[in-house]
């Protein structure tokens, strides 16, 4: 009888174990964050380089926290700033200190404008009086601390704005900004998503001089979106927007003393027709700004010092290349003045060092691998730190090396994806570690010899709810396709048997730099991918040509003709897939989000004997509806290269449809427009193809809010399983 209790147990505790393996993956599981991942907010390294903070949530008092750590112990040595201390202030969302420390800006009631720019009202809060102050009662743009902490200067309506922390004192310092006409140190549309920044403002280090780029806009196409909202009459937003081959704002730098309460334009020495002025600087000198001149086809850099007090400019360094230059963030000033460039000159991103006049002193990095990031350099042991792929393209990981490009070591060991987060004076750093198996792992880190010492976060919790999961592996590999071996990842189902044939689904971006094949941790599509694989799908990823972290070459092969190469390897890498014996060469299927999208449509169209079905998201259907900045960077102008944008437009190649097509697109998407998707419905409906059409009511380019991910993807899945699934 003891026997018998003793099997049935044994039976049962099987059956259970056996039962959570076998637990399948729901998308409202993906969507109401199930397997979200415990991360640091908002982590900042204070001065001290002994203690660093993190923006937290307390659920308790409901209220949110700037706690102080130590580097040393981990353990939280105070909370600087609650919001449940503050009766002005129900939560921030955001801090920035000010240079000393002495002051912290606190971000409320933020509201997106475009990708990148928000408006809110903001808190300064005085770490050693412990008063909160409201900056102004105005939502405002980018208020930024001078570097000596007694002011702020923030954008409100298209003019600059100077606070005077001391006296409360508000010094509007430029007039003419005007909605859709004039900008005054924040960037137009096109600056903000191509470039990548929004504060078009700077201080100097002696915090009396502000350099700003004025944008003038008056001559910019306009370009309208309904807005159908709830009201009983949509509204409309109008913005302007550059479209490929049309007039850009026309941009300026000028330089505003606050003693004199003056500003000035800032005249350099060359002619430019029509430039950008993708970044500016001041140098550790006060009266010596740096400036990026670009030519509009982007091949051409020019990094100019001006001197503010002697009204004088200088080329310190002009680069060109035969396709494009890729704009960084990686200027750095050392103390004397020299400075750190970061350029693909040699054919791969490297990181180089010029003196204060431009003079090259060396190429700290050198070799067939590309620099990923850079973090910064330690003036006291004369030591660089950066990102790079050196340990293989799909990975990363951290390294230090001498000034002089000696003593290079790498600093985390783990084959993945390795990202620091340096102490200020770069005795520490915080590593976050992931990989396709293995959640995001933060651990203190030696900065001398990259020792772990100790682990913040590891996300065990996540990692053992997993275990409950049937999931399958991403394995990594490559193909080689048109000549090239491509990097590529696979999911195959758990129970995968190589007897059988299985649908295969293909996911890919595609876009120019862009990496999809990537030896990280789970997004929320890798989750979706696992549900497809549970359900009997092989889900693949291949990073063509024209993608990045492979060289120069690798990358601009598709200059002037996107939509050529990299269709073509999609195309040829799905044949060579198709002849696996394991997959079923007739139930072939791509997808795509945005450049994916592109991609996705013109993969079915033109490989209409190798694809059974696509999903195009938010596609651009012609680079002709795009913005200039991106697409003539790669293209030139549609009036100079005609037949590059219509030639690889699937919204030309309509007439090749033979297979299965879902078509989506949010109504209010202000990066690739909707009319993309129209114009693609109506070459559709003209060529008599028939096809399914989403249109999501005032949704951006990311498509979502409420349910609304949760529908997609449910939407997409059911599209799958009907045009793929049939024999599952």
């Amino acid at each position: 009888m003891k026997i018998f209790k003793i099997l049935s147990l044994f039976l049962v505790l099987a059956t259970s174990a056996l039962t959570a393996q076998n637990k399948q993956i729901t998308l409202e599981e993906i969507w109401n964050g199930t397997f979200r991942t415990e991360g640091l907010q908002a982590l900042h390294s204070m001065k001290n380089g002994q203690q660093y903070s993190v923006l937290n949530f307390d659920r308790a008092n409901r209220a949110t926290t700037i706690d102080i750590y130590d580097y040393k112990t981990l353990e939280k040595t105070k909370t600087l700033v609650s919001s449940a201390d503050i009766d002005a202030i129900p939560y921030f969302t955001d801090y920035t200190f000010s240079e000393d420390e002495s002051k912290v800006l606190l971000a409320t009631e933020e509201e997106s404008i475009f990708r990148r720019s928000t408006l809110g009202k903001y808190f300064v809060f005085d770490t050693e009086t412990g008063k909160t102050t409201l900056v102004t009662e105005d939502k405002i743009q980018e208020p930024t601390f001078s570097p000596d902490g007694t002011k702020i200067a923030f954008g409100l309506n298209n003019n600059l704005y100077v606070k005077d922390l001391n006296s409360g004192k508000i010094t509007q310092f430029t007039t003419d900004g005007e909605k859709n006409k004039i900008i005054n140190g924040i960037t137009d549309w096109v600056y903000e998503e191509e470039f990548s920044f929004v504060r078009a403002f700077d201080w100097n280090a002696d915090s009396n001089k502000i350099a700003f780029i004025r944008f003038d806009e008056t001559d910019v196409p306009e370009f309208s979106m309904d807005v159908y909202g709830e009201d009983l009459y949509p509204t409309q937003s109008v913005f302007k927007y550059p479209k490929a081959g049309e007039k850009n704002a026309e941009v300026s730098l000028h330089i505003y003393d606050l003693k004199t309460n003056k500003a000035e334009e800032v005249k350099v020495n060359k002619a430019y027709n029509d430039f950008y002025i993708p970044r500016i600087k001041w140098t550790n000198n006060p009266d010596i700004l740096s400036a990026q001149y670009m030519n509009r086809h982007q091949n051409e850099l020019d990094l100019w010092f001006i001197n503010a007090k002697k009204n004088q400019s200088e080329i310190v360094l002009a680069e060109t290349d035969k396709a494009y230059i890729d704009v960084t963030f990686d200027l750095t000033f050392l103390e004397d003045d020299s400075f750190i460039w970061t350029s693909e000159k040699d054919g791969y991103n490297h990181i180089y060092h010029y003196d204060k006049n431009g003079k090259l002193i060396n190429q700290v990095t050198k070799g067939n691998w590309e620099v990923t990031s850079y973090y910064g350099y330690d003036n006291k042991t004369g030591r660089i730190f950066y990102q790079s792929v050196e340990n293989g393209s799909i990975n990363r990981d951290v390294y230090a090396i001498k000034l002089n490009g000696t003593k290079k070591r790498r600093l985390t060991d783990k084959t993945g994806t390795n990202n620091a987060d340096f102490s200020a004076n770069f005795t520490y750093f915080i590593n976050t570690f992931s990989n396709a198996s293995t959640p995001y792992l933060y651990t203190l880190n030696d900065a001398k010899s990259g020792k772990v010492l100790k682990v913040i976060k590891d996300n065990s919790d996540l990692k053992n709810q997993l275990t409950d999961y049937q999931l399958s592996e991403k394995e990594f590999s490559t193909i080689n396709v048109n000549g090239n071996d491509l990097n590529m990842w696979m999911i195959k189902p758990a129970n995968f048997d190589a007897s059988k044939q299985y649908p295969l689904f293909m996911f890919q971006y595609s876009g120019p730099g862009s990496q999809q094949v990537a030896n990280r941790w789970n997004s929320a599509n890798d989750y979706w991918y696992q549900l497809l694989a549970q359900q009997g799908y092989i889900v693949a990823c291949v990073d063509g040509r024209g993608t990045g972290l492979k060289g120069a070459d690798f990358k601009k092969v598709t200059q002037k003709e996107l939509g050529k190469y990299e269709v073509e390897d999609q195309i040829d890498a799905a044949k060579l897939l198709g002849q696996r014996n394991y997959i079923d060469a007739s139930r072939i299927g791509i997808w795509g989000w945005s450049y994916g999208g592109f991609m996705s449509s013109n993969a079915l169209f033109k490989g209409n004997d190798v694809f059974k079905m696509a999903i195009a998201v938010a596609p651009v259907t012609s680079w002709r509806y795009y913005d200039s900045i991106y697409t003539e960077r790669y293209m030139t102008t549609p009036q100079e290269n005609p037949s590059g944008y219509d030639e690889n437009s699937p919204i030309n190649h309509v007439e090749k449809l033979k297979g299965d097509f879902l078509l989506i697109h949010g109504s209010g998407d202000d990066n690739v427009h909707v009319q993309n998707t129209m114009r693609m419905v109506e070459a559709l409906v003209q060529a008599n193809k028939q096809f399914e059409l989403m249109i999501y009511p005032d949704k951006n380019h990311g498509i979502y809010g409420g349910n609304t991910r949760l529908q997609l993807y449910t939407k997409m899945t059911n599209f799958i399983n009907r045009t793929l699934g049939d024999k599952l």
